[in-house]
């Protein structure tokens, strides 16, 4: 199998998609920032099956790390990473250098209100900023016809389709169903830093988002009884220190009570290892909409 195409510059990359429009294709688009898994290669393969040309962006983005988080540390490994491309059939793979996308100090920036405030935007401050200033930068260089991201990030989700509505972007912005290990630990590119017996406690989110939807599917429709429930089994767990728990809406607001599409999200901390998850407790019933 010959591989994707390799583009490191904003200009080659734009003068090959140009091609690729001209010729009346379709463009879908999976941004990462690498260390790719199979959460990663399942968005390569949804944007496989709807468009004519799949481009996949490789690139940490120093603007959503904060001053003690692990920019410098974060996994890089774009051979492997390429190798996964070409094994999920990517036209594309963009790799652009930090002065390629930053050449000068960054003075506009997007934030989408609200919707970032809190979860993970509580605690992380300026990370959304930085989220979503290089998504929309990546979506104007490319200009996909679908954009593809995980629902294990459901924040960040929730924010980039906001902005996308806000701005008018000519973008379908599509979830991809968050991607789990057996024992049900959601795949992410931070598992890798998590010590044997870190890895065998982080299991404890996934417990908990089950207890979570078990209750809201009996019938309990009161947040804080769910969330007591949720935390006496996350709070099981020694190695965990939890930082969140809570019950969102759409906009990743708080709510009082279970409806449909509300969803569970948590983030606990391993040690140095920050995981995130959350989970739809009672699914929406698209027949009915």
């Amino acid at each position: 199998m010959s591989g994707p195409e390799l583009s490191k510059t904003i200009p080659e990359t734009r003068e090959r998609l140009q091609a690729v429009r001209n010729a009346g294709k379709s463009i879908g688009f999976v941004p990462t920032m690498g260390a790719l898994h199979y959460g990663h290669a399942r968005l390569i393969e949804a944007a496989r099956s709807e468009n004519d040309f799949v481009a996949v962006s490789i690139f940490v983005n120093p603007l959503q790390f904060g001053p003690n988080e692990d920019y410098s540390r974060y996994p890089r490994a774009l051979a492997a990473d390429i190798d996964l491309c070409r094994s999920r059939g990517a036209d594309l793979v963009f790799t652009p250098s930090v002065d390629d996308m930053y050449p000068e100090k960054q003075l506009t920036f997007a934030e989408v209100g609200k919707v970032g405030d809190n979860l993970c935007g509580a605690f992380r401050p300026g990370h959304f900023r930085g989220v979503v200033t290089v998504v929309l930068k990546l979506l104007n260089i490319v200009q996909p016809d679908r954009a593809y991201f995980g629902e294990k990030d459901i924040q960040q989700l929730a924010l980039i389709r906001r902005m996308a509505r806000d701005l008018a972007l000519p973008v379908r912005i599509a979830g991809v169903p968050t991607v789990r290990e057996p024992d049900g630990l959601a795949l992410s590119s931070r598992n890798r830093y998590l010590s044997p017996a870190e890895r065998t406690a982080a299991t404890v989110l996934y417990r908990a988002l089950l207890r979570s939807r078990d209750l809201a599917q009996a019938g309990e429709a009161g947040a804080s009884v769910i969330k007591k429930e949720a935390l006496r089994v996350l709070e099981s767990e020694p190695l965990g220190k939890v930082q969140y728990f809570d019950l969102v809406d759409e906009n990743m607001q708080p709510v009082d009570r279970v409806t449909p599409g509300i969803r569970a999200a948590v983030a606990v901390w391993f040690g140095s290892t920050r995981l995130i998850d959350n989970m739809e407790l009672v699914r929406i019933d698209k027949d009915s909409q």
